[in-house]
Formats: structure tokens, sequence, C-alpha cells
């Protein structure tokens, strides 16, 4: 019999994450390119001082960048594509969220056991990685204490500073929720934020493929399509009870 690690809810809202999540970086780094200076306030144009650029070409002529050419101008599909992700993301954020609350997955799956709540417990976590320690055994049907602590940061902290920060760059966002822009500190600012906290997610993502790999890249993913433990990890569960 196999040991089940992931509901159907857990997988169905990451695999959608995960496309949603890529669909929005390709488009946003399209975006980025378009105009690569970036302001803090509520405006920024070419007449104005950035507050950093990013050395890179621009697919507009009319942005300064000090380079000779312009890049293949994608802005309009990107941008399409940007906003229709987002919202993929989002709706599958809400459908997790709401369902792990009510499901109690959050408290039981990514709170962390009150004993493992100190620097040292996610520490002791860290040098088994970097050893490449084999999972315990407790970590077949459940997730060890740093992956809790980094998906709680990323759910309540990252997601919402993502989606607050894009909706920040709606006019009409603006329009109807000007106070929701302002504490941003104004639409240009809300594009630096957006612009570093997508970054944090990327390095989220890219430590989390890295671990993956580190415990067992095609039997974890396997867990995340099927559901299950790999065999393996069964008998290594069976072998610590016994």
């Amino acid at each position: 019999m196999e040991t089940p690690r992931h509901s159907a809810l857990v997988r169905v809202t990451h695999w959608l994450t995960v496309i949603s999540f890529v669909a929005l970086l390709v488009t946003g780094l399209e975006i980025v390119i378009s105009h690569p200076r970036f302001y803090w306030g509520e405006t920024g144009n070419v007449n104005m001082k950035p507050l950093f650029t990013i050395p890179i070409p621009s697919s507009r002529d009319t942005v300064p960048t000090g380079y000779g050419y312009v890049m293949p101008d994608q802005n309009g599909w990107s941008r399409y594509l940007h906003f229709e992700s987002a919202w993929v993301l989002v709706l599958t954020g809400l459908v997790y969220g709401i369902a792990s609350l009510l499901n109690g997955h959050f408290r039981r799956d990514l709170v962390p056991e009150r004993g493992e709540r100190t620097l040292g417990a996610h520490w002791r976590r860290i040098r088994q990685y970097v050893r490449r320690k084999a999972p315990d055994a407790d970590e077949v049907q459940s997730y060890n204490v740093l992956q809790r602590t980094t998906y709680l940061v990323v759910i309540f902290v990252l997601f919402p500073l993502v989606i607050w920060t894009g909706l920040a760059l709606s006019p009409s966002f603006n329009a109807a929720f000007p106070w929701g822009v302002n504490l941003l500190g104004g639409r240009q600012s809300a594009r630096t934020l957006h612009f570093f906290v997508t970054w944090a997610l990327v390095l989220f993502f890219v430590v989390h493929v890295a671990m993956i790999a580190v415990s067992g890249f095609w039997k974890r993913t396997r867990g995340m399509i099927t559901g299950h433990a790999e065999p393996q990890e069964e008998a290594m569960v069976t072998k610590e009870v016994a």
C-alpha cells in the first residue's frame, strides 16, 4: 500500500501555480525590457533620473539605455498573457488558501511543530541539506521545518505582496483603491517593489528545485504528481517503525 504524501488539492494548485508563475516570469521580463528603468514615487519617465537601470537594451527606441540598438518589441502579447496568468495565480491561490484553512492543511502540514520553532532546528535541517543527508522518515508524509517556514513566508508574505504591487500598477485599481497604491509610495514605487518581490520568488523557486534535487528529484516530483511516496521511502518508514 502506497504512503499518501500530497492531497489532490495541493497537487492541482501546485502545478497550476508553477505554470502561471513561469508564464508570469517570462512575460514580466518582456515587459521590463520595454522600459528597463525603475523609479520611486508616483510618476516616472525618460526625462526623470531613475532609481536604478537594468543594463540591457530596451525594446523601444524612445527609452535611453546607452545601447545603439533595440530589442524586438514583444510588449503587446506579453502584457495580455501576463494579466491572464496573474488571474490564474490569484484564483488558484484563493482556492488553495480557503480550502487549506477549512481542511486544516495549514495548521497540520505547514505550521512548524512546537519544538521546531527555533533557529537551531532550521539550521540543523540546512546542515542536513548541505551534507546531502537522506530525508528523515517523517518527511515521507510531511514537510520538514525548513520547508514549512519557507512555504508560510511565500504563501502569506511574498505572494500577497506580488499580487498587491501588481494590482497597484492597474489604473482601475488605482482609481478604486488609491490608498492601496499610496501605501506603497505610488505607482512607480509599486513597480519597483513588484520587481524585487518577483526576484525573491525566483530565488525561492531556484532553491526549491535545488532542494528537491538533493532529496531526490524524480521521486519528489512523482510524489507531487501521484500524491504518493516512492516504494523505497515506504520501506524506509516501515523499517523505522519496526
